[in-house]
């Protein structure tokens, strides 16, 4: 029986850097991988996000922020925001933003005022939103909590997430997602693993973060979205169920979190 379509939430195989990637993309298809969210991280990564999906199928973007890029402040805020605002139907999300605590690559207050800057944007646009929150929940729920009461409400996805157990009631108590990534298949520790295991399917969203986080048995190699189904298959092995009913469930959260009239069928 073949396996249900594979969707990566989170990757970044546009950027310039990456080797290869159309040659990548081919590969995605190849391995059952129906659709690919390709995230930026900056002005200069988010606009190679909307030209790289532009005329790929299957492939949306995101634009956003990185809080390592946070310290160049508001004209890089507004070159995303007219990014955003823009013509093309392939933008799914704002992101990637957030906090991040355990580098100290931008200011706490240049993040939070980038933090607020995209959820508002975000807010605006009726997009969700993908968080990257590292060492900093202390500071991140307050200002999640200041528009969870908006209308529409605050919607998206805490991407690789490896925080603790009562962190992910947070999450789960506030209807968002949880990246699930290559980090499952070599993390040794215990509370991660508890995480995923604790992970309701509901709430699971697989990404490869591509080319980081290689999954286990590809370490060494540079990552890339058609190595998705390891992730499954861990995850899987986790929480004693089979592969394709965290691929079921997992391309199902995806699809309504990321999709919408405009980019359904492209």
């Amino acid at each position: 029986m073949n396996r249900p379509k594979l969707f990566d939430s989170h990757c970044h195989i546009h950027e310039a850097a990456y080797p290869g990637a159309e040659a990548a993309y081919r590969r995605a298809l190849r391995a059952g991988v129906e659709r690919l969210i390709c995230v930026g991280t900056d002005e200069i990564t988010s606009a190679e996000a909307l030209s790289f999906t532009a005329g790929r199928r299957g492939c949306l973007a995101s634009v956003g922020l990185h809080p390592h890029e946070a310290a160049k402040g508001q004209p890089a805020l507004r070159r995303i925001r007219r990014l955003a605002e823009g013509p093309p139907a392939k933008l799914a999300a704002i992101g990637e933003c957030g906090l991040d605590y355990f580098y100290s690559h931008s200011p706490v207050d240049a993040q939070l005022a980038a933090l607020r800057f995209q959820m508002e944007l975000a807010l605006e646009l009726r997009l969700p939103l993908i968080f990257h929150v590292r060492q900093a929940f202390d500071d991140f729920w307050p200002v999640f909590d200041d528009y969870a009461k908006t209308v529409p409400a605050v919607r998206g996805v805490l991407h690789s997430f490896t925080d603790n157990l009562a962190n992910l009631d947070k999450v789960l108590e506030r209807g968002l997602f949880i990246g699930v990534n290559g980090i499952a298949t070599f993390s040794r520790n215990s509370s991660q693993q508890a995480v995923w295991r604790h992970l309701p399917l509901d709430s699971v969203l697989l990404e490869t973060d591509a080319p980081f986080l290689t999954p286990v048995p590809l370490r060494g190699k540079v990552n890339e979205p058609a190595f998705i189904g390891l992730v499954a298959d861990r995850l899987a092995e986790l929480k004693q169920i089979t592969p394709g009913e965290i691929i079921q469930a997992a391309t199902k959260n995806a699809k309504s979190l990321f999709l919408n009239p405009k980019n359904q069928n492209l």
